[in-house]
Order: structure tokens, then C-alpha cells, then sequence
């Protein structure tokens, strides 16, 4: 219904099969919290053509939170990353057609997220559009002082220009007007005349 009414859809989805059927009701994109590591998944997106965010997570969603462990987190997920585009090309997927997510908050502890923070435009050495999921993260109210999801706007904002200042090129938010208001001002701290 949304794609008919002239809307680009996005499939949230880490199995192959929900990835063709949505794809077939009109999804234009791919969104995979796994990394197009289900079987067939890389080969059904090289031959649907769609573009396709590539997110990393350690572990599996019902697990992902029970003690993650990095070396140093940027440079693992980082490698990983680096690893699932290479993959995904060599099965036909366009590098063009990729975009990246560092997974803030999937297989991570809330300091693990800040050091992600801190490194984002490292990952612009991948070569592909970089994508930021922040929005009301249980993270911010680790560090604030344990808000309810509802209540974390202003983190998430907060987080939202934090990556755009690193070069972020796309926001998966649920406030979608307050952060395109944040981001209108980051934006235009850069084209002011000295």
C-alpha cells in the first residue's frame, strides 16, 4: 500500500525469504540487521538489484546483549564490515548499491557505542554511504538518567549531529521532523562566511 501511494519502502529483514516477498509487495530497499549473511540473501539482492544497507551485529538479536566482547571495537567492526562488502560485490551486488550501518547498540555494550561514536569517519574509508541508527537507544539513558524510549529525544539528537559532524549521510530516526530540524542547524554551521 505504501509503495502504491509513491512512498520508498524499506524491508527491516535478516531472512532471504521475507526479502523477496517484500520486495515483490513494492520495498525498494533492503535494510539487514545481519549483514546479508542468510543463506541466498547477497545473491537474491544482486539479482533484484536494490540497494541494500548492510548493518553489523554481534551475535543474534536474543543474545546480542549477553556480554559482547571487542579487541577494540572500531577496528573489528570496521574489518567486519569491510569483510560483508566484499562478499556482497563478489556475488554481483554494485558497490554502489551498498550502504553501511555500525550497528550502535546490536552486540554492544553502551561504551562500546560511544567509541563508535568517536571513530564514525573512520568508516568513510569503506567506500560507501555510512548509516546511523541512534533514536532512542537504550544507551542514552545509560548515560543520562534511565529515560523511558519516549523520553530520549534529546539524545538522540544529540547523537544524530554528533555523526553528521563525521560525515553520516543517512538517519534512521522515529522523530523525524525534531531531527531534521537538528540537522538543518548542523548543516548550516558549515556554510557560514567567516
Amino acid at each position: 500500500h505504501l509503495s502504491a501511494a509513491g512512498h520508498t519502502v524499506s524491508a527491516d529483514t535478516r531472512h532471504t525469504q521475507v526479502m523477496d516477498k517484500a520486495l515483490d509487495a513494492g520495498a525498494m530497499i533492503i535494510n539487514d540487521v545481519g549483514g546479508l549473511r542468510d543463506d541466498g540473501a547477497d545473491a537474491l539482492v544482486a539479482r533484484r538489484s536494490c540497494p541494500v544497507v548492510i548493518m553489523h551485529m554481534q551475535g543474534e538479536p536474543g543474545s546480542m546483549q549477553k556480554n559482547p566482547r571487542y579487541d577494540f571495537v572500531a577496528a573489528d567492526v570496521y574489518d567486519w564490515l569491510e569483510q560483508r562488502i566484499a562478499v556482497t560485490t563478489a556475488a554481483g551486488v554494485p558497490r554502489s548499491h551498498i550502504a553501511v550501518d555500525i550497528g550502535f547498540g546490536f552486540g554492544k555494550t553502551p561504551q562500546h557505542n560511544m567509541t563508535l561514536m568517536a571513530w564514525l569517519s573512520l568508516f568513510h574509508g569503506l567506500g560507501v554511504p555510512l548509516m546511523l541508527g541512534v533514536s532512542r537507544k537504550s544507551s542514552i539513558s545509560y548515560f543520562s538518567k534511565a529515560e523511558n524510549a519516549k523520553d530520549r529525544l534529546p539524545g538522540s539528537l544529540a547523537l544524530a549531529t554528533l555523526g553528521y559532524a563525521q560525515g553520516v549521510q543517512l538517519f534512521r530516526v522515529h522523530d523525524v521532523a525534531e531531527t531534521a530540524q537538528a540537522l538543518a542547524l548542523a548543516a548550516a554551521m558549515r556554510r557560514t562566511d567567516q
